[in-house]
Protein backbone atom coordinates (compact mmCIF):
# COMPACT_ATOMS: atom_id res chain seq x y z
CA UNK A 1 0.00 0.00 0.00
CA UNK A 2 1.38 3.60 -0.91
CA UNK A 3 0.25 7.34 0.22
CA UNK A 4 -1.94 7.12 -2.76
CA UNK A 5 -4.11 4.37 -1.49
CA UNK A 6 -4.97 6.29 1.18
CA UNK A 7 -7.71 8.40 1.29
CA UNK A 8 -9.01 8.08 -1.68
CA UNK A 9 -11.34 10.68 -2.71
CA UNK A 10 -14.33 8.79 -3.98
CA UNK A 11 -13.99 5.65 -1.52
CA UNK A 12 -13.55 8.46 1.74
CA UNK A 13 -16.88 10.12 0.41
CA UNK A 14 -18.14 6.92 0.24
CA UNK A 15 -17.30 5.98 3.89
CA UNK A 16 -18.71 9.58 5.23
CA UNK A 17 -21.77 8.76 3.70
CA UNK A 18 -22.31 5.46 5.00
CA UNK A 19 -20.50 6.97 8.85
CA UNK A 20 -23.65 9.45 8.75
CA UNK A 21 -25.98 6.63 7.87
CA UNK A 22 -25.11 4.75 10.87
CA UNK A 23 -25.08 8.11 13.12
CA UNK A 24 -28.55 9.01 11.76
CA UNK A 25 -29.96 5.02 12.48
CA UNK A 26 -27.89 5.39 16.02
CA UNK A 27 -29.37 7.86 17.39
CA UNK A 28 -32.83 7.54 15.72
CA UNK A 29 -32.78 3.44 16.58
CA UNK A 30 -33.73 2.44 13.47
CA UNK A 31 -32.67 -0.82 14.08
CA UNK A 32 -33.19 -2.81 11.09
CA UNK A 33 -30.40 -0.47 9.49
CA UNK A 34 -28.00 -1.02 12.13
CA UNK A 35 -28.44 -4.65 12.03
CA UNK A 36 -27.88 -4.12 8.64
CA UNK A 37 -24.55 -2.17 8.59
CA UNK A 38 -23.08 -4.57 10.82
CA UNK A 39 -21.06 -7.88 8.92
CA UNK A 40 -23.76 -10.87 9.97
CA UNK A 41 -20.89 -13.15 10.97
CA UNK A 42 -19.83 -14.69 14.01
CA UNK A 43 -16.36 -12.87 13.29
CA UNK A 44 -18.16 -9.65 14.59
CA UNK A 45 -17.20 -8.09 17.34
CA UNK A 46 -18.80 -4.56 19.26
CA UNK A 47 -17.11 -4.23 22.82
CA UNK A 48 -19.25 -1.37 24.24
CA UNK A 49 -19.29 0.91 27.17
CA UNK A 50 -21.13 -1.51 29.68
CA UNK A 51 -20.98 -5.06 27.43
CA UNK A 52 -18.82 -6.94 25.00
CA UNK A 53 -20.31 -8.74 22.40
CA UNK A 54 -18.80 -11.84 19.96
CA UNK A 55 -20.90 -12.21 16.83
CA UNK A 56 -23.65 -10.76 15.10
CA UNK A 57 -26.52 -12.48 17.10
CA UNK A 58 -24.91 -10.42 19.93
CA UNK A 59 -24.90 -7.35 18.58
CA UNK A 60 -28.54 -7.94 16.81
CA UNK A 61 -29.74 -9.00 20.67
CA UNK A 62 -28.62 -6.22 22.10
CA UNK A 63 -29.85 -3.38 20.22
CA UNK A 64 -33.54 -5.18 19.63
CA UNK A 65 -33.76 -5.04 23.35
CA UNK A 66 -31.97 -1.15 24.31
CA UNK A 67 -34.22 1.40 25.34
CA UNK A 68 -34.45 4.25 22.84
CA UNK A 69 -34.38 6.84 24.96
CA UNK A 70 -31.15 9.05 25.38
CA UNK A 71 -29.62 8.08 22.23
CA UNK A 72 -29.01 11.85 20.84
CA UNK A 73 -25.01 12.83 20.85
CA UNK A 74 -23.08 15.49 19.44
CA UNK A 75 -19.73 14.33 17.47
CA UNK A 76 -16.31 15.74 17.83
CA UNK A 77 -13.09 15.22 16.31
CA UNK A 78 -14.10 12.06 13.69
CA UNK A 79 -11.73 10.88 11.55
CA UNK A 80 -12.03 8.27 8.96
CA UNK A 81 -9.21 6.72 6.85
CA UNK A 82 -9.70 4.80 4.06
CA UNK A 83 -6.84 1.90 2.92
CA UNK A 84 -7.57 1.04 -0.57
CA UNK A 85 -10.75 0.72 -1.86
CA UNK A 86 -12.43 -1.84 0.52
CA UNK A 87 -11.01 -1.40 3.98
CA UNK A 88 -11.46 2.09 6.09
CA UNK A 89 -11.31 3.14 9.94
CA UNK A 90 -13.83 5.50 11.60
CA UNK A 91 -13.02 6.90 14.80
CA UNK A 92 -14.93 10.02 16.68
CA UNK A 93 -15.41 11.24 19.84
CA UNK A 94 -19.42 12.26 21.70
CA UNK A 95 -20.82 14.09 23.94
CA UNK A 96 -24.68 13.49 25.58
CA UNK A 97 -26.65 15.80 26.71
CA UNK A 98 -26.73 15.79 30.77
CA UNK A 99 -23.24 14.11 31.00
CA UNK A 100 -19.87 15.07 31.06
CA UNK A 101 -17.96 11.79 29.91
CA UNK A 102 -16.65 12.07 26.89
CA UNK A 103 -17.64 9.10 24.45
CA UNK A 104 -15.01 7.38 22.02
CA UNK A 105 -16.31 5.21 19.14
CA UNK A 106 -14.35 3.17 16.46
CA UNK A 107 -15.25 0.95 14.06
CA UNK A 108 -13.72 -1.44 10.83
CA UNK A 109 -15.35 -1.06 7.98
CA UNK A 110 -15.36 -3.20 4.85
CA UNK A 111 -16.27 -3.52 1.84
CA UNK A 112 -17.59 -6.77 0.19
CA UNK A 113 -17.87 -8.77 -2.85
CA UNK A 114 -22.06 -7.34 -2.81
CA UNK A 115 -20.21 -3.59 -2.55
CA UNK A 116 -22.22 -2.47 0.74
CA UNK A 117 -20.03 -1.35 3.32
CA UNK A 118 -20.40 -2.95 6.65
CA UNK A 119 -18.75 -2.40 10.30
CA UNK A 120 -16.98 -5.92 11.03
CA UNK A 121 -15.56 -4.30 14.71
CA UNK A 122 -16.89 -1.86 16.96
CA UNK A 123 -16.02 -0.24 20.01
CA UNK A 124 -17.47 2.16 22.59
CA UNK A 125 -15.85 3.53 25.71
CA UNK A 126 -16.44 6.35 28.62
CA UNK A 127 -13.42 8.46 29.42
CA UNK A 128 -14.48 10.23 32.87
CA UNK A 129 -14.12 13.98 32.79
CA UNK A 130 -11.29 15.04 34.68
CA UNK A 131 -11.55 16.56 38.07
CA UNK A 132 -11.51 19.99 38.84
CA UNK A 133 -8.11 20.86 39.72
CA UNK A 134 -7.17 20.61 43.45
CA UNK A 135 -10.00 18.49 44.08
CA UNK A 136 -8.67 14.93 44.67
CA UNK A 137 -10.20 12.02 42.99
Amino acid sequence: MTDDDINIPAVLAEVQAVFAEYEDALVNNRVEVLDALFWNSPHTVRYGATENLVGYAQIQAFRAGRSPAGLARTLGRTVITTFGHDMATAMTEFQREGSTATGRQSQTWVRFADGRWRVVAAHVSLLAAPAPQGVAR
